[in-house]
């Protein structure tokens, strides 16, 4: 019986492949791979470079020095990187509320670009609705003790959100934004993801297809750039040039440096370095890897967790205009293990202003490539092993667990789980 049943869901897991694979080899004639990183901290930072040229016509640079060759944004891939890992101070703009100093305390372990143990911490009132200003974000430090945020107990609940990585996404903003239609238009109703239209901060008011953030929110890596500087770190720039209220309260009389406290040439050295970055490499394939693989294509997980993409063409524009997919980021096939749609899985807490997505996360933060480098799993980061992880997929999510939990014997289940944590 249990054969017969497995058998059925890889008929089904093979129908799901198709649409995938078809408007793959559509989309972009000759694909090749993307180049890839082991993500170990002892190999050159050249290992994490994927031949992209910066705005300013650098490739893979020499490594700055403070003193004698100070970094320059976009003169090269390692001057990016410098300022990728660049601590803020306040006569830079930090604050006057923030919750880390740099891009890489977010995206650092074990290489710079990947994860953190660093949570972001969110709440509302009981109905999910913001508080005074508006802001669910609440940041975790501020530069004076009274600018400090805190919440009261009319905002009952509470959710953190987990860091994501950004290794390979520049491939991620580079995927047309009809192959994430074709992929969400494949998927059974009941397992269909919601794609989100958001304004190119760049090139507003020009739209595009969110696949950044928690909540989509974002279609390029400069608006993810910004907004992040801004909300992070507490620095304006031009696509954000607005101090962020502190809990309804205006930030100026901690605010001792003028707007916008970047000029833009961070903010472009931010996304040039991502647009810049390889993506996540496999760990070893075993036999019980290899069988698991099949698994979870088996009980449905790759309806959302889409194992092969296949970037835009070289020199499609793309952002509304604003970027023009180069050879280093065109015709690449990458294995995300995401559709970078949101989905009601049951882990939402329903906080937020955007009515329609508060009930449900992107897989985009938790696309599984990377994932052997993390211990704290789900968007909350709640989750420290890949069973619980699954037990908390519910809702649209809930056949896939429920295929893994009673379609599964003990030793199935555990080639799922090492499956996974090859990724």
């Amino acid at each position: 019986m249990k054969t017969l049943k497995i058998t059925a869901l890889l008929l089904f897991a093979a129908a799901l492949v198709l649409p995938f694979a078809l408007t793959s080899s559509v989309e972009g004639q000759a694909a090749t791979e993307a180049l890839t990183t082991q993500m170990d901290a002892r190999q050159s930072d050249a290992n994490l470079y994927n031949g992209f040229i910066t705005r300013n016509g650098g490739g893979l640079g020499v490594t700055p020095d403070e003193c004698t060759n100070p970094p320059v944004a976009n003169r090269s891939f390692r001057d990016n990187l410098a300022i990728f890992e660049e601590r803020e101070v306040v006569d830079d703009g930090l604050g006057p509320t923030y919750n880390d100093v740099a891009c890489s305390a977010c995206h650092q372990a074990p290489v710079t670009g990947h994860v953190s143990q660093i949570n972001e911490f969110r709440a509302a009132d009981a109905n999910g609705n913001p508080g005074p200003g508006g802001q669910t974000l609440i940041q975790d430090r501020a530069i004076d003790p009274d600018a400090q945020e805190h919440i009261t107990t009319a905002l009952s609940s509470h959710e953190n959100r987990s860091t994501r990585t950004v290794l390979g996404d520049g491939f991620v903003e580079a995927i047309n934004s009809n192959t994430l239609v074709a992929i969400v238009n494949a998927q059974p109703l009941a397992q269909r993801g919601q794609l989100r239209t958001v304004t190119v901060l760049e090139a507003a008011p020009a739209t595009r297809t969110g696949r950044f953030g928690h909540k989509s929110q974002h279609a390029s890596l400069e608006s993810f750039s910004a907004d992040a500087y801004l909300n992070e770190m507490g620095i304006t720039s031009p696509l954000q040039p607005n101090e962020n209220n502190i809990q309804g309260a205006s930030a100026a009389p901690f605010d001792t440096v003028a707007d916008p406290e970047d000029d833009g040439d961070d903010v472009e050295a931010f996304t040039d370095f991502m647009r810049a970055l390889r993506a996540p490499a496999r760990g070893p394939i075993t036999a019980d890897v290899t069988a698991g693989s099949s698994l979870f294509d088996a009980i449905g997980c790759a309806v959302c967790h889409v194992r092969n993409i296949t970037t835009a063409a070289v020199g499609t524009v793309i952002n509304g205009g604003a970027f023009t997919v180069p050879a280093s980021l065109g015709n690449k096939i990458i294995h995300p293990f995401s559709d970078f749609a949101l989905h009601n899985i049951g882990t939402s807490g329903g906080i937020g202003g955007e009515p329609g997505v508060n009930d449900r996360f992107s897989t985009t933060t938790i696309a599984l490539w990377g994932v052997r480098a993390k211990h704290r799993f789900m968007m909350q980061g709640d989750q420290h092993t890949i069973f619980d992880a699954i037990q908390a997929h519910g809702n649209q999510a809930s056949t896939a667990r429920n295929n893994f939990n009673f379609g599964l014997n003990n030793t199935q289940k555990n080639q799922v789980i090492a499956f996974v944590l090859s990724l």
